[in-house]
């Protein structure tokens, strides 16, 4: 190695489609880097459009404004310092997923990946050829080759690198948060590793898309498998260092950050919804939050995390209180208001309910009440939560935790409504273990206040709709114990119905949740999107018909 090679690895988060406010932070970086006598920068998967770009990366003129800003960077970074990017490039008529080096204002394209991603919420085969191209690079010595993301999956790539003279890999990714995934990735590199006999570097995108949160924590492994660097998860970070004998270390005007210590899965979990439901808002032009609180689980918590994630001022609670609500939760609801910090409104939707009965009473007569009526005052309370967004210009959240948005029980244009809605990847009991777990934990991040934040009667007390007189949501559900595993046996297992009965579960009470997950589609199809969490979220991970007619017979 001719000196040692000092690299800035840039861990950021771009917006899709703003080609051109990305293409600034590609220049900034580039330009602090260059003053600082930096060799390398290093930017992840895709960076120039955002990712995941979907059927935007297809549009002919988003295709040509790519293109303009890559003459634009290959124009202004014209100096002797690499600058890497992930982007889009049409070559013969194909898109492939690319990786790009400028230097001296020339441009060539590194790699093209293999490997296209078709499960889960990858669906690249739609937008991309595969590619064969897998060069290296030559900087102090250093051969540097660029296995992207999925190429890292599989050994071939790599091999290939090694054989043509790497001496480290360099990996950008887009990879997004999933419970466990962060140890997922660093055992396959590890293997990739330990069979070349090269140190590698993960370097990671980070920041919210749609229901994605790209969790950053990139990381570097040497020769043999064990951690060299670990930046954090779902923070911005541009880190400096200096590379000699393959191993990071400091130099002057260089400071080499410690190895960071990643949260529990839990705490990933709560990070990964406050910031994805952060960037959905704000990439989405809102800057405040409104949403319906009960005084139930789920609007706590979801209470809880906009106000972590956007701070007290943006948060605004609205109770809506029925002749059916409880006087326990309207002061549960105040209690928790009080503690956080945000604004609260109170709208009775009593008199609503009573005009639009005596508008249906003709209709209705000689009928029972049944969920008719609390659906409309479902309804009604989402009209009036949709009425103060619009006018505020508010984003309304809805809070159905994963375990109702399975099964359906919840009111389609009722609590539904909303825009955005952070834990539909939720379990009810997970929710619980999060809820406790936030009152014992103040992390840095987050902008609300320490200590309980969650009133105990909120969490002790028995879930209900609160929609009829003495209502529980086991009247009409299992215990949520029973109902989270049977959910999570279907959807993130596939587990068969025999297979699940053999957990000491009714097989009848399986087949019957099964029915409610299959004849709730449409309603999950018209939903507001969430979190992505777990391999069986709902939107992208997990794609069945609206109609269909299968039900396990085993």
């Amino acid at each position: 190695m001719n000196g040692n090679l000092r690299i800035v690895l840039a861990q950021l988060n771009p917006t899709v489609g703003a080609l051109a406010e990305n293409t600034e932070v590609l220049l900034t970086t580039y330009q602090e880097a260059l003053q600082k006598g930096v060799d390398v920068v290093a930017f992840p998967e895709m960076f120039l459009t955002g990712y995941q770009a979907q059927d935007l990366i297809l549009n002919p003129s988003f295709q040509k404004d790519v293109y303009r800003c890559l003459k634009i960077l290959t124009r202004e970074c014209s100096a002797e310092m690499t600058i890497l990017f992930g982007a889009p490039i049409l070559d013969d008529g194909h898109l492939f997923n690319a990786y790009i080096q400028v230097r001296n204002g020339e441009m060539s394209i590194i790699t093209k990946k293999k490997h296209l991603p078709n499960v889960d919420v990858f669906d690249e085969h739609r937008y991309f050829k595969s590619g064969n191209l897998a060069n290296i690079f030559s900087i102090k010595g250093v051969n540097i080759g660029c296995p992207i993301c999925e190429d890292i999956w599989h050994n071939d790539v790599t091999n290939a690198l090694k054989e043509k003279g790497a001496t480290l890999l360099l990996s950008p990714n887009g990879s997004p948060y999933e419970r466990g995934k962060i140890k997922l990735r660093k055992d396959v590199v590890s293997r990739r590793c330990k069979e070349t006999n090269l140190p590698m570097i993960y370097l990671n995108l980070v920041g919210g898309q749609d229901d994605q949160v790209f969790d950053g924590g990139s990381f570097m492994l040497d020769k043999n498998g064990d951690l060299l660097l670990q930046l954090p998860q779902f923070e911005e970070k541009k880190l400096m260092f200096e590379l000699k004998n393959q191993k990071p270390i400091s130099g002057p005007n260089v400071s080499l950050g410690l190895v960071t210590k990643l949260g529990s899965n839990i705490s990933q979990d709560y990070r990964a919804i406050a910031e994805g439901t952060k960037d959905y808002v704000q990439k989405s032009g809102f800057r405040k939050v409104i949403l319906g609180l009960s005084g139930g689980i789920d609007s706590a918590l979801v209470s809880t995390l906009a106000v972590d994630a956007l701070g007290s001022s943006k948060v605004t609670c609205v109770r809506l209180p029925s002749q059916f609500s409880s006087i326990g939760s309207l002061k549960d609801a105040e209690k928790l208001v009080k503690k956080l910090g945000c604004s609260i409104k109170t709208i009775p939707i009593s008199g609503p309910f009573k005009i639009i009965m005596d508008s249906l009473s003709q209709e209705f007569e000689g009928r029972q009440a049944d969920l008719t009526e609390e659906n409309i005052q479902s309804r009604l309370r989402g009209l009036l939560l949709m009425a103060l967004s619009n006018k505020f210009g508010s984003m309304l959240l809805t809070t159905g935790n994963k375990s109702e948005v399975a099964v359906g029980y919840s009111t389609i244009y009722g609590d539904m409504c909303g825009g955005f809605n952070p834990i539909k990847d939720l379990y009810k009991t997970r929710l619980y273990d999060l809820c406790k777990w936030r009152n014992s934990e103040k992390e840095s991040w987050m902008k609300g206040p320490r200590g309980i934040v969650i009133p105990s009667e909120i969490i002790d007390k028995p879930p209900s709709a609160e929609l009829r007189p003495n209502q529980k949501d086991e009247d009409s559900l299992p215990p949520y114990h029973v109902l989270d595993l049977i959910l999570e046996s279907l959807i993130e297992e596939n587990m068969a119905t025999r297979d699940i009965a053999k957990l000491g579960i009714n097989a009848q009470l399986i087949r019957k949740v099964e029915q409610l997950v299959f004849s709730s589609e449409y309603k999950r199809f018209q939903s507001a999107p969430g979190v992505h969490l777990t391999k069986g979220s709902f939107w992208l991970s997990r794609r069945y018909p609206l109609v269909q007619k299968w039900t396990d017979s085993s």
